[in-house]
């Protein structure tokens, strides 16, 4: 109220910050995430008492079985027997005959169920399982281990003596004490061995330490005698020819030979006569290896194919997949890296119509009859007891030599080991030096036999050069260092040294900079520049380069932006088949900095391939390098195995 009578309204003043906290702490339900009507829902529960009264039925433990008469198969009754296998499941049993387990744990499995029984292991029967034979052998007192392994020290179980349990415990080990009959006794006569325990104690007391001794001696002294002569043979009914037939004949079964050579040398004549109606046919004629590789599948039999690179072995592979189809089961192809999983699966695909794919990036098609997969995918299913392996025939492993690899060996060995008995094996390698022993261990591990067929000679020859030139007036710079035959040229050798110290002379006696310096990425350019251009003129492109690390093959590839290895009609087919291929991806990946780099790349010929490129990437470039329109790649150093170029 002013002095003239008129209302003036003031200006707001804001709380200040201690009462702000104070209506903070003390009115919590002012604010409205408490407030429970408005941001909670109460979903009202329908009781239903009925429900539980359902009750599973339990699996019965017994079933009907027919009787037929073994002549004529005409039914003469029914009998009850135990269910037996319909009680055992993947929860429980590691037996083939459990019960299948769901079907979207068919392919994959679970990592609660049990595996199946390794192959190459005896598999105990039920019976024996639930027996307890096996508990009445173990001597509790003596047979126990009181030490861990390991440990230098253990625990002392034994029960201290007292003076008041001293005599007890004394009867207590007399009493412990088995009655044992010396044969040697009986043989020479001696009257003792009849005793009883009571009266061979009581002698024992009574005898003194030293004629103790000479009784020892004089068993001694008759168990020799008795060992030698022809009583005891006569007695225990062993005669000598037995124990010589018998020691034989252990000596064989432990020298028995799991791994087959199989001799190539020779035509095989009869091979379309024993293979009158084959399970799949090829355009050309198969070589020797192949013919000798297909006899033994024919006849449901582990062979391991250790033949030279682009020999050919992937023949070998296409029969047992024709031939599991044939038979209506599966075969599982294995390779020990994603990108010859992904290239086998389009090769597969062309030659057969039920072909899937299951890697750590993709899974397509997992109830195919063929499965393409990398090694730790198996090992996987091996382990989660995937139903899969029950209809499997043939598991083929490609590059098995990754068996020496110190990392990931292991993963070969431990599928080796775990696969059932009923897959049959193939091995696929071409840089295995000691095949025989390889081959010996798998077939003693899986208890069969595996034939091993090799090639006499490298169909491709294989030329190791030294290049030493780091522009296009030097590109002449290539020398032959390692001839086919594997013979070394020492002349090669010496002519590239003296190339490399003719370069650094020339370079210390000029005048200026000195160019250069080693290692500078300046230099690498021009490496890269002028062995591109040595190769293109002399028509040998594509090629594949190998780096050790991933920032590498990025720092390479971007230093070749400035030249062109395509025609204008293959720029064309690059982008369209791009385009189409990054079509799926979404508005705002397709624009994805890796996405636009490597569509640039790929429109001069160049391609990376590493772990860092994106899965769809990557299968693209694999897709455009088989067509022959990747003039250049640069890859980690171990993608590129056995790739066709």
């Amino acid at each position: 109220m002013t002095e003239h009578g008129s209302n003036v309204n003031l200006l707001p003043v804001s709380p200040g910050a201690d009462t702000l906290i104070s209506e903070y702490l003390n009115n919590l339900e002012r604010l409205p995430i408490h407030d429970v009507l408005r941001h909670q829902r109460f979903v009202a529960r329908e009781a239903d008492p009925a429900s539980l009264l359902h009750i599973e039925l339990s699996s019965l433990p017994t079933t009907i079985k027919v009787t037929r008469d073994p002549t004529t198969g005409k039914l003469t009754g029914y009998k009850e027997v135990p269910a037996g296998s319909s009680l055992k499941t993947a929860k429980n049993s590691l037996s083939m005959l459990r019960l299948p387990g769901p079907l979207d744990e068919a392919v994959r499995g679970s990592s609660t169920n049990y595996p199946f029984w390794p192959g190459g292991m005896d598999e105990p029967s039920a019976a024996v399982l639930a027996s307890t034979a096996g508990l009445a052998e173990i001597d509790f007192e003596n047979d126990l281990l009181t030490t861990a392994p390991g440990f230098s020290q253990g625990m002392d179980f034994a029960e201290k003596k007292t003076d008041n349990n001293v005599e007890a415990t004394d009867i207590c080990h007399k009493s412990a004490k088995k009655t044992l009959l010396d044969l040697t006794k009986v043989l020479t006569g001696d009257d003792d061995a009849w005793l009883s325990d009571d009266e061979q104690w009581e002698k024992e007391d009574e005898e003194s330490s030293s004629a103790y001794r000479k009784k020892i001696e004089e068993i001694k002294l008759n168990t020799d005698k008795v060992l030698s002569s022809d009583d005891l043979a006569k007695l225990t009914g062993k005669s000598e020819k037995l124990e010589n037939v018998t020691r034989e004949k252990l000596q064989k079964t432990s020298k028995e030979e799991w791994a087959v050579w199989v001799d190539v040398s020779a035509p095989v004549d009869d091979y379309y006569k024993r293979v009158p109606d084959p399970a799949y046919k090829w355009p050309f004629e198969l070589d020797v290896f192949q013919k000798q590789a297909i006899l033994h599948l024919e006849q449901h039999e582990s062979v391991f194919v250790a033949a030279h690179t682009s020999a050919g072995k992937t023949v070998v592979a296409e029969y047992a997949i024709a031939l599991s189809a044939r038979h209506m089961t599966r075969a599982i192809y294995t390779s020990p890296i994603k990108a010859l999983s992904n290239q086998k699966f389009r090769d597969f695909k062309q030659t057969f119509k039920d072909v899937g794919l299951l890697t750590g990036d993709v899974q397509i098609r997992p109830e195919a009859q063929c499965l393409i997969m990398t090694t730790e995918i198996l090992r996987s299913m091996l382990y989660n007891g995937a139903d899969t392996i029950r209809d499997l025939e043939w598991v083929i492993f490609d590059e098995v030599h990754y068996i020496n690899d110190s990392e990931r060996g292991v993963v070969w060995e431990e599928v080796l080991i775990l696969l059932p008995s009923h897959c049959n094996i193939i091995l696929l390698s071409a840089t295995v030096p000691n095949t025989m022993e390889f081959a010996d261990w798998v077939g003693r591990t899986k208890g069969k036999k595996i034939y091993v067929i090799s090639t006499l000679k490298r169909p491709v020859p294989l030329e190791h050069f030294i290049y030493t030139g780091n522009s296009t007036k030097s590109s002449d710079e290539n020398f032959l260092i390692v001839g086919a035959e594997k013979q070394f040229i020492n002349a090669g050798y010496s002519k590239a040294v003296e190339a490399k110290k003719a370069r650094a002379t020339k370079s210390s006696t000029a005048f200026g900079a000195k160019g250069i310096r080693q290692g500078d990425p300046r230099q690498n350019k021009g490496v890269w520049l002028s062995i591109i251009h040595m190769l293109r003129k002399k028509s040998q492109l594509p090629v594949v380069a190998f780096t050790f690390s991933k920032r590498k093959c990025d720092e390479n590839a971007s230093q070749l932006t400035s030249i062109d290895l395509l025609t204008a009609a293959e720029k064309s087919e690059v982008h369209i088949f791009f385009q189409k291929c990054v079509s799926r991806l979404k508005g705002s990946d397709k624009k994805l900095p890796q996405v636009v780099h490597m569509q640039e790349l790929l429109k001069r010929g160049i391609a990376v391939h590493h772990s860092g490129i994106l899965p769809i990437l990557k299968e693209v470039i694999e897709m455009i390098f088989q067509k022959g329109l990747v003039k250049v790649q640069i890859d980690i150093h171990c993608k590129h195995i056995c790739l066709n170029f």
